[in-house]
């Protein structure tokens, strides 16, 4: 079974200024090292949906949801943060980067699609209930996590993030929520300076040094995460996939390896096909040097894709 692809051109038109990291040519280089590599062959191409208000207010005030979705840009561009603009084109692709984490969740569940990889902007995971924050206006990941336990009635669903920021507004979201287990390594001390402290059952945060290399990422997550997965037994994983952590990303000071992404994901993978019918659904978050960004998506890819070699 192909892996389903979602993305729609509308995840291009957000545009936060010449020289921010968080662009659109990161879509860009992700589809051109799909093709290079062939794996496009393997992959059912899905236009991103436009996520509901209804939808998004799983996990988002609505006042807030009517704020961004209200802004049409006649008083110019607007920071919600030194580093998140609203423009015009915004509320539109944010509609799709979300909605993609809806229909992806879908296709899974109806058993069309075993996993799902969404290549959307802008990212979701430091999105707090009412704040947009760290390039995120919607939680995309929360958004479909949510969806599958309201419209799927699933009682234990899983998220894995090994972006380099801790992903503050999923934990925040899901904080009380004990059918969701979230499973996080970042780097720390970092932006966005949080995550270090939690105590939970069900918040497996992994802080770590600058410098920390790819062994010692795996070892995180071989002691934490998967003795607390394999006590949950996950019905669906969902991944907030950033490679930001990787060695030569200059937004941060992790050590990863395209290596190190494809490890990480065979790992998720086998969680998934020892408790949850092998259901996966993966959206992107950070990445942020091209050329990384590119390979360490094929890598991660390839492991979902269940390639050889």
């Amino acid at each position: 079974m192909p892996i389903a692809y979602l993305h729609h051109p509308d995840c291009l038109l957000h545009n936060m200024g010449t020289g921010h990291p968080e662009r659109a040519s990161r879509i860009n280089a992700i589809e051109d090292q799909m093709k290079a590599s062939q794996l496009m062959e393997f992959a059912r191409y899905y236009e991103a949906p436009l996520a509901t208000r209804q939808q998004l207010a799983r996990v988002h005030d609505v006042k807030y949801i009517d704020n961004i979705l209200t802004f049409n840009g006649e008083q110019g561009d607007t920071y919600l943060d030194p580093d998140t603009m609203l423009m015009a084109k915004t509320p539109q692709a944010a509609l799709r980067a979300a909605g993609a984490a809806i229909h992806a969740t879908d296709l899974v569940l109806t058993k069309k699609h075993d996993v799902a990889f969404c290549n959307i902007r802008p990212p979701g995971h430091h999105a707090l209930r009412d704040q947009a924050m760290g390039f995120c206006f919607f939680n995309n990941v929360a958004v479909g996590v949510a969806h599958a336990i309201e419209e799927y009635g699933l009682s234990r669903v899983a998220i894995l993030d090994f972006d380099v920021h801790h992903g503050n507004g999923t934990e925040a979201i899901f904080t009380d929520e004990p059918r969701v287990m979230l499973c996080s390594t970042f780097q720390h001390p970092f932006y966005p300076c949080s995550g270090a402290d939690t105590v939970s059952d069900h918040i497996i945060n992994v802080p770590l040094l600058a410098g920390t290399s790819g062994e010692k990422f795996r070892e995180a997550v071989t002691t934490y995460w998967l003795p607390a997965l394999d006590k949950f037994a996950p019905q669906m994983i969902f991944i907030s996939a950033g490679f930001d952590a990787h060695k030569d990303d200059g937004m941060s000071l992790l050590r990863l390896r395209d290596e190190d992404y494809a490890w990480v994901t065979q790992e998720a993978l086998a969680v998934a096909d020892k408790y949850a019918e092998g259901r996966i659904v993966s959206t992107l978050e950070g990445g942020y040097k091209l050329h990384a960004l590119g390979r360490s998506v094929a890598a991660h890819l390839k492991v979902l894709m269940r390639m050889d070699g």
